[in-house]
């Protein structure tokens, strides 16, 4: 079964340029996003939805995760779990199946985009990440955030790349914070460590030089989950923030960014016992 079809998707594509694409161009892209590989995994585990797809996965990737600070989880899962995204896939799974772990179940906020991964939209909390989200999204969204269920968040919205010479998440966005407030969810700081390859970094590198907005490093997020095989992953969980801490002192952007420096200072201390 075809999850996902190149082919189909620049033939039904509003895009002349993909339209105009030599045949061998497709035929390339095809094999760089790993076409074959992703459907062949997709299709032996069509039949596990949600968690047990999570862990399905896991084992398909013979992932060891080693989770430090896992009595940092509060009881009522009724939280945002925010974390870095260093990989862009794999860190997703880990994430999720870290939090289902404690929970059962939860809710991830993802673009429309997993569309193609039916396996897991029953965890997925939909955004448009590259456009205007429409009403319906919004509505859905936000019964997501005035429910009792976890969700998940990667609030830099993209995969980390190479900023201030070295490899870390853009400026996380405000919206956790503006939402941690309004729904009164705390927020549970999570690091993932780990890194993706230096090629894809070096494409990201060279597309600044020359001022190429479209970011052909995305095509190769396929090849490095690939490549994630039998790796050993540590994830560490901080202490919950409660919500009451985003006052007036800050705006919601600042504090953004005071919880993106957590995380990452979780990721540096020797035993994560970090004050925020």
């Amino acid at each position: 079964m075809k999850y996902i079809d190149i082919e189909k998707g620049i033939k039904d594509s509003n895009s002349k340029l993909l339209k105009r694409l030599p045949r061998f161009i497709v035929k390339l892209i095809i094999r760089i996003v790993k076409q074959e590989e992703i459907n062949e995994i997709l299709t032996r585990y069509s039949d596990s939805i949600g968690v047990d797809f999570l862990e399905k996965m896991l084992v398909e990737f013979n992932l060891t995760l080693i989770v430090e600070g896992k009595e940092n989880l509060p009881e009522n899962g009724r939280c945002f779990f925010v974390s870095n995204h260093p990989f862009g896939v794999i860190d997703g799974l880990v994430l999720t199946h870290t939090v289902s772990q404690k929970y059962g179940t939860l809710k991830a906020i993802g673009n429309d985009s997993f569309k193609y991964v039916p396996h897991l939209m029953p965890l997925i909390a939909v955004v448009n990440s590259y456009g205007q989200s429409s009403k319906e999204y919004i509505n859905a969204l936000e019964n997501v955030f005035d429910s009792d269920t976890a969700i998940t968040h990667f609030p830099a919205g993209e995969v980390s790349r190479l900023y201030s010479f070295r490899v870390q998440d853009c400026k996380w966005q405000k919206s956790m914070i503006t939402k941690a407030i309004s729904k009164k969810r705390n927020i549970v700081p999570i690091h993932i460590s780990g890194r993706n390859s230096r090629l894809f970094y070096s494409i990201g590198i060279i597309r600044k030089i020359f001022f190429i907005k479209l970011n052909f490093e995305l095509m190769l997020l396929p090849s490095e989950m690939l490549k994630k095989k039998n790796a050993t992953i540590r994830v560490r969980i901080g202490k919950p923030i409660p919500y009451q801490t985003f006052d007036s002192s800050l705006n919601h952007w600042d504090w953004a960014q005071r919880v993106r420096k957590h995380v990452y200072d979780l990721g540096k201390s020797k035993d994560g016992n970090v004050k925020f």
